[in-house]
């Protein structure tokens, strides 16, 4: 184990105890924790040895065993097709959840998944569907899908790039036809992604903040030379909306003008399509706006959840419905940890 603890870190101020010996410890149950702390929070080569044992650890145990354990020999998981369902344990949720955990993208069952969503999940527009059609087509989805796709090593892919480009270009407009277009061979549809922005029917045809998120989350994975005009454009729309609230309250539009769904304040992991103020802080760090002042009010929300040890709590779980389950709600979550140290790290060395 290493002998790092968090005082040697230039950005320990905010952290009340010293969690790192706890997220570096060998954990058989979450052995990502120790492989992304080493890479995100200490800043370790890949080539290291620490950080290739650490990458050899997560294929070899639960989570990430178990669900390739359950993958199916044609690459897909339950059935095939378009893979969004059954939630949260088909195709396309098995591929987002392993890229969170950490699975090694280079692992033949990994991209032999990868390989299949790229086929089987994408529709004529190139970007991703719940059902395989045009119609079909959130915001979340294809955030989702796109991030994990760029974990897994797949970026610069001819497929993925058009998932991309389609990704960009659904938030700017361009190229895109409106919903009443029906004889437009591209346009935006009633039941899925329904206009420029994040309008979308999931939130009753209003700007969705949780697609805005997953959205940003895969176009910040882009690095700045590779990212095109629309993808500039469609970055700067997606933070100038996740930044015209105040993150710490989370009043963006909701389907029936209602008070924000509470799973905003809820920390947890993995991350489906719901998200939570500390995502958007996740998510608007790695787009270099940590230490912007509109952001104050949700840091401190942050900083408060911890206990005097420098833990946070998962407070929002999705045991009972994935292929295998991830720690214990409502007790001190590594994971939860994990994200929170990322998002300080970010602030302290902007």
């Amino acid at each position: 184990m290493s002998s790092e603890t968090i005082h040697n870190l230039k950005w320990r101020e905010d952290v009340r105890g010293d969690p790192l010996p706890w997220l570096l410890e060998t954990d058989p149950q979450n052995p990502g924790i120790r492989y992304f702390s080493l890479v995100d929070l200490l800043d370790r080569p890949a080539g290291e040895p620490q950080v290739r044992e650490a990458r050899q650890a997560v294929m070899a145990a639960s989570p990430v065993a178990v669900i390739l354990a359950a993958q199916d020999p044609g690459g897909y998981w339950v059935e095939a097709g378009s893979g969004y369902y059954p939630k949260y344990q088909g195709t396309v949720w098995s591929l987002i959840f392993l890229a969170q955990l950490g699975a090694d993208g280079s692992d033949p069952r990994v991209r032999a998944g990868c390989e299949y969503v790229l086929e089987h999940s994408r529709c004529a527009t190139g970007g991703f569907s719940a059902d395989g059609r045009q119609s079909g087509q959130v915001h979340c989805l294809q955030g989702n899908l796109c991030a994990a796709l760029i974990d897994l090593g797949w970026l610069g892919d001819e497929r993925l790039d058009a998932a991309l480009d389609w990704l960009a270009r659904s938030i700017t407009g361009e190229g895109i036809s409106p919903a009443e277009m029906k004889d437009a061979e591209v346009r935006y549809y009633r039941t899925g992604n329904s206009g420029p922005g994040f309008l979308c029917a999931a939130n009753n045809q209003k700007a969705c903040a949780w697609g805005a998120i997953k959205t940003m989350l895969a176009l910040g994975k882009v690095p700045e030379a590779g990212r095109t005009e629309s993808m500039r454009a469609a970055i700067q729309t997606g933070v100038d909306f996740l930044l015209g609230r105040d993150p710490a309250v989370a009043d963006y539009p909701t389907p029936f003008d209602t008070k924000p769904s509470r799973s905003w304040f809820q920390f947890g992991y993995p991350i489906a399509y719901v998200t939570d103020v500390l995502q958007n802080l996740e998510v608007l760090a790695a787009l270099g706006h940590a230490s912007d002042p509109r952001l104050e009010a949700a840091y401190k929300l942050l900083l408060s959840r911890q206990d005097d040890q420098g833990r946070w709590d998962m407070e929002y779980t999705y045991n009972g419905k994935t292929w295998a389950d991830i720690e214990i709600k409502n007790e001190p979550s590594k994971w939860v940890t994990l994200r929170a140290l990322r998002v300080i790290k970010s602030r302290g060395c902007s």
